[in-house]
């Protein structure tokens, strides 16, 4: 196994950041640092960062309803709730995505870095589906068009999302890439503000029954349906 996915699947970093701790001389391989995240390893090869021995952990995936006013983060240096302080766990548990501090809905926590990417990697096509209240409520054919052919971004075009409004100041929107404060870009770009958001499904996962800061552990198979299978219609 390449040093960079070991450091993943040992929790210590999503795959990019494990690139950068080696990168930074953080990590050790038998006492010697190595700045090669290619590097072949396995379980003997004493794999150390900072100088603490890292173990590949068993996967943990937990599902997540975020109320607002929580950051989808590990850590926050203003003091501000995270996502992990309300998923209790001995394993080093990070947020895969982000929602906006004061969106709300379904987000995933997990301690495999190799599967976070994989999960928010645009070129795997995991779906995320958002249902938005927006000003002005009237959402004229025109705008719901240029949201399903894809608008133009200050960071590049939004790719073509799936788009319906169930009512009056009501968007359903299904989305396969994730940049920062995508959905309340897209919005403006035809006219309309965010008021509320919320993340109702990741892939085939769905909130159900699950109240403003609930969590549950995913079983197995309903991990590995999230990395194989879309979700269903919006």
């Amino acid at each position: 196994m390449r040093l960079g996915k070991y450091l993943a699947h040992a929790g210590a970093a999503s795959r990019r950041g494990a690139e950068q701790l080696v990168a930074e001389g953080r990590v050790s391989v038998g006492g010697e640092t190595v700045t090669d995240p290619a590097r072949d390893v396995d379980e003997t090869s004493t794999v150390a960062l900072d100088g603490e021995l890292l173990r590949p952990e068993p996967r943990e995936v937990h599902l997540l309803n975020k109320p607002p006013g929580v950051v989808s983060t590990a850590k926050d240096t203003h003091g501000r709730p995270t996502v992990t302080d309300l998923v209790p766990s001995s394993r080093r548990l990070y947020p895969v995505g982000r929602l906006d501090v004061d969106s709300t809905g379904l987000i995933l926590l997990t301690n495999d870095g190799e599967l976070a990417n994989r999960l928010t990697h645009p070129r795997y096509g995991v779906q995320k589906t958002y249902r938005a209240r927006v000003r002005p409520p009237h959402v004229s054919e025109r705008a719901l068009r240029a949201l399903r052919e894809g608008v133009g971004l200050d960071d590049g075009r939004a790719g073509s999302a799936e788009v319906r409004q169930p009512g009056p100041g009501v968007l359903v929107i299904r989305i396969k890439e994730g940049r920062n404060r995508q959905v309340k870009r897209m919005c403006e770009a035809v006219g309309h503000r965010v008021v509320a958001l919320e993340r109702t499904a990741f892939g085939p996962l769905t909130l159900g029954r699950l109240a403003p800061g609930g969590h549950r552990r995913l079983r197995p198979g309903e991990v590995e349906q999230l990395v194989s299978a879309p979700a269903g219609r919006p």
